[in-house]
């Protein structure tokens, strides 16, 4: 406490020396406050009130924090009257208004076929009311996940308002030791697909980047990042970065929760309800294999409590040595290149998780210029594929595959994951039926992709420019009419039950679990069926075996018994609809990207890979150091001059 307190006094010191010399006015602060990364000053000045976002700016400038200014709960219009007038003005269909006390604001939720009201209308209302006045949308599709967020955020507002204050105490607390280098540890990632969990260590701060599980390991440890290797992590970590929501990169997040970790989560937007999507199936698909899940939907819940989302471009100090800043990656939907700014200038640290440098049906290409740049961090999934078909090439090759299955009346079954690639799928077969490239037949959408998709639809401003105003519009872009979810288990059995041809899109997309391996399991015998991958399948999981023709599997009956299925389909892999960049642009990134990085760590792929991307990258950048760590590596990075 004394800590926050000498802190504060010293933005106190600062905020002061901003009134009385930069913009003189009497600034009526009643208290200051930490928001998670933010500085709160609530003032009973309306002037000040009103004119908040000059001010804040000019803060931001002097004491190089985020800063938000709110009201004092003094100078704030009754809630009834606030409602009453929000309805008066507002002539959209409102759905709900979520007042929060603590912090003076109100979320107006509108229809969603009704558009967003104007920002100078909401500033107007902020004014005469004293309070933050918002708008969102209500999703065009109904989300579970995305009504489970908004529980866990607004149900509890004593709890949240704490939980920020806490991490405030940790963001904001004052820096005692100088930076002398930074230590980059692999605790997952080095030299295998998955498991991503990079451990960034100065003398004053601990952060993790990612925190995921290997999809193929057999024992926990194969399975978790290394944290054992760490002593007291859950103490000593001040921070966990997701860059996406893959559960290799951030599946054992709640892991930490539930030893103890009570630290800040850091991710985009969209970021925070597919994670938790996917963590809850991932309990319950453990329960239902009669697996012990490694952490309680307590524990996802906790970790939900603690996550701070960021948009992208905005920089946020989150120890006292570091700041990152979120770019879009080009992966999956709001998945992020993090920039790492650590000191006032001493090592600057670019970390692009997964992503793709070329321009999807989905999203824009992965971002390549920063402020500045010294390190690397670089996946390279696809580092030693040659050559892989391009997006174009990659839609026609699949019409020819459905064509030809429909020819000999089988059917075509797609496993996906729920985020990014089921999503692109259903936009690339939408494109195929309307050109007439394919012939219409059904289309049947099973596991999470349905839930997925609405948190797509939800996010448009995430999405490139023509999906997301596609979808301001209102029009749903990714369940069109071609498609049927299938949302039960008897309606499953009578998909089953009825002849080809037809398109089966299910999860998961490494056939590890999911409603796939119901159909694989029915299907798997008939040569006129077809599966066709289109993500990466990691070495030692279903998928990766079937693609190595290994054609005697085990599957679960539904009676829970073991059985053996002699697998006749054919089974093909098209590699362009990935959402990892390939070898072409993999180089091509480290050829763009700007400035040039003087160490590049490659991660995020398997030895062949990362050593055949390393030697190519050395003929690009001949000065560079590249490293191709394995877990529980350490790389020691020193001062940018």
């Amino acid at each position: 406490m004394a800590q926050q307190l000498f802190t504060l006094n010293k933005l106190r010191q600062d905020i002061v020396r901003y009134f009385s010399i930069v913009n003189p006015m009497e600034s009526g602060i009643t208290k200051i406050e930490f928001e998670g990364p933010r500085i709160a000053i609530y003032t009973r000045n309306r002037e000040l009130f009103v004119n908040q976002d000059q001010v804040a700016r000019d803060l931001v400038s002097l004491i190089k924090k985020r800063v938000v200014i709110r009201s004092d709960e003094s100078i704030r219009m009754p809630k009834e009257e606030v409602e009453e007038k929000i309805k008066k003005t507002i002539k959209n269909n409102i759905k709900n208004m979520i007042f929060n006390d603590f912090f003076g604001e109100v979320i107006v939720e509108v229809d969603a076929s009704s558009p967003i009201p104007l920002e100078e209308e909401l500033k107007k209302l902020s004014w005469e009311t004293m309070w933050i006045i918002r708008s969102e949308r209500e999703p065009a599709m109904q989300t579970k996940t995305i009504e489970k967020v908004k529980k866990l955020m607004y149900g509890d507002l004593q709890t949240r308002v704490q939980v920020l204050r806490n991490i405030g105490e940790k963001v904001f607390r004052d820096q005692i030791f100088e930076i002398g280098e930074v230590v980059v540890t692999i605790l997952g990632s080095g030299q295998q697909v998955g498991r991503s969990a990079i451990l960034l260590q100065t003398t004053e701060s601990k952060i993790l980047l990612d925190c995921g599980y290997s999809p193929s390991g057999i024992r926990n440890l194969e399975i978790f990042p290394r944290f054992d290797v760490v002593d007291n992590l859950v103490e000593e970590l001040d921070a966990v970065v997701v860059t996406h929501a893959h559960l290799d990169h951030m599946g054992l997040v709640p892991y930490l929760f539930k030893y103890g970790y009570r630290g800040p989560v850091y991710c985009t937007e969209p970021t925070l309800p597919l994670m938790l999507m996917q963590q809850l199936d991932f309990i319950s698909v453990a329960e239902k294999e009669g697996v012990f899940p490694p952490y309680s939907e307590v524990d996802v819940r906790l970790a939900v409590q603690h996550t701070v989302t960021l948009n992208y471009g905005v920089v946020t100090n989150i120890t006292p040595d570091i700041r990152i800043t979120f770019y879009n990656a080009g992966h999956i939907l709001g998945s992020a290149v993090v920039h790492v700014h650590i000191g006032e200038g001493f090592h600057n640290i670019v970390y692009t998780s997964d992503f793709k440098f070329e321009d999807s049906r989905t999203l824009e290409a992965c971002i390549s210029k920063f402020p500045r740049v010294e390190t690397l961090i670089m996946e390279g999934t696809y580092g030693a594929t040659q050559t892989m078909f391009t997006r174009e090439e990659s839609e026609q090759i699949l019409a020819e595959y459905i064509n030809k299955t429909v020819q000999r009346g089988g059917k075509i079954l797609i496993p996906v994951p729920a985020v990014g690639r089921a999503q692109e799928i259903m936009l690339v077969l939408n494109h195929l039926f309307e050109q007439k490239l394919i012939p219409e037949i059904p289309v049947f959408l099973d596991g999470l992709v349905i839930e997925a998709t609405g948190i797509h639809v939800a996010y448009p401003q995430y999405m490139n420019k023509e999906i997301a105003e596609e979808l301001e519009k209102g029009r749903n872009v990714f369940l069109t009419e071609y498609f049927t979810p299938v949302k039960s288990h008897q309606q499953r059995e009578e998909v089953l039950e009825m002849p080809g041809p037809m398109i089966i899109i299910a999860t998961s997309g490494m056939l590890e679990g999911g409603p796939i391996l119901t159909y694989l399991r029915e299907n798997a015998g008939d040569e006129k069926n077809i599966l066709i991958f289109v993500s990466y399948q990691v070495e030692g999981t279903l998928g990766r075996r079937l693609l190595k023709n290994i054609r005697d599997i085990q599957l679960i009956n539904e009676e829970g018994k073991p059985e053996v299925i002699n697998v006749k389909m054919e089974i093909t892999k098209i590699d362009g609809f990935s959402g990892h960049s390939n070898r072409q642009e993999l180089l091509n990134y480290v050829k763009n990207i700007k400035p040039k990085p003087k160490n590049i760590v490659l991660v995020h792929g398997e030895p062949e890979a990362l050593s055949n991307l390393s030697k190519s990258i050395s003929k690009i950048l001949p000065t560079a150091k590249i490293y191709v760590p394995r877990n529980l590596d350490s790389i020691t990075l020193e001062s940018k001059s």
